[in-house]
């Protein structure tokens, strides 16, 4: 395959920030179409819907689909049953099952499937992932808080049901905890702190644990202002393990062991190319199953409304 025709759908902040820059430095992909209600990309045909988009450019071969996780899934039907293979931006769909069903049609079809997992690819994961393997972890703490007026100002999709509230940065941490741990873990107890006005949590605390006992506790808040905590820290037989900056830097005792420029975006392209031209579908649906333990087994905790 010389190069993949490569559509984008949902253009907004992430997709500027992040997924524009990826593709245009990515020799594996030609950039020929989007579709948006809201948003153009210049240079390329620009479409309303998807439907209109797949209608007129045939010679698509492969389409991100960066829209809501509520409204993904129809959207992937489509783009597959269209013999397209898809990206999916994190979270990879509103519910479990629906992302089984786009796997097993992608399969049919012979397609790829790419459950993308951004956190995961960053810069000191596979540090953290490699000093743990050689350890034994007494207890591990998540902490993810930061300022939702920040990071998604005015987004009323986030606070409806199925937007997933506080868990779409808490779901980062998570594919980053089920990335670097040695063995899977499963939640045991869950907090959730629902503001009275919206129908998603704002907070969240999840307690795990697994096969040998571990402590491991997450806490996800979207009220914290000033500096921004994206930290997970392990004590271990060979000394305190701090991924910090969202999995930026790696620190072992107080001592930087690891840290080098981010590169998620690239390199979630550069795997999405991998299986495609490999003819392999890559869905990881663990950190969503996370997520949806949390809501089984969570107490609902109603806290003081939310305003933007």
């Amino acid at each position: 395959m010389s190069g993949i025709n490569l559509a984008i759908v949902g253009i907004g902040k992430i997709v500027r920030d992040q997924h524009l820059p990826a593709v245009a430095g990515n020799g594996d992909y030609r950039l020929v179409a989007a579709a948006s209600r809201h948003g153009k990309v210049e240079g390329i045909d620009n479409f309303a819907s998807i439907e209109e988009m797949l209608s007129a450019v045939p010679s698509i071969q492969a389409v991100s689909l960066c829209m809501p996780p509520q409204y993904r899934y129809p959207a992937a039907v489509k783009a597959l049953a269209a013999g397209k293979h898809v990206f999916l931006e994190k979270p990879p769909g509103a519910t479990l099952s629906e992302v089984a069903d786009l796997a097993a049609l992608a399969d049919a079809n012979g397609l790829s499937l790419f459950a993308s997992w951004h956190s995961r690819y960053a810069p000191a994961v596979e540090a953290a992932r490699q000093f743990l393997a050689g350890t034994r972890i007494r207890s591990m703490r998540v902490t993810w808080k930061e300022d939702v007026r920040q990071w998604h100002p005015n987004q009323e999709w986030i606070w409806q049901a199925g937007g997933l509230g506080v868990f779409d940065p808490g779901i980062n941490a998570l594919s980053i905890v089920t990335r670097i741990l040695p063995r899977p873990v499963f939640a045991t107890a869950a907090t959730l702190e629902f503001p009275e006005n919206r129908d998603a949590p704002i907070a969240a605390s999840i307690d795990f644990t697994d096969a040998s006992g571990l402590d491991l506790r997450a806490e996800f808040d979207w009220r914290q202002t000033g500096r921004q905590s994206w930290d997970i820290v392990a004590r271990t037989d060979a000394g305190e393990m701090v991924l910090s900056e969202g999995g930026a830097r790696l620190s072992v005792d107080g001592k930087l062991v690891h840290e080098q420029p981010e590169q998620e975006y690239p390199l979630l392209y550069r795997r999405f190319a991998e299986i495609i031209k490999a003819g392999q579908s890559d869905v990881d649906l663990t950190p969503l199953r996370h997520v949806a333990d949390a809501f089984m087994l969570g107490r609902r905790k109603i806290v003081e409304a939310f305003h933007d």
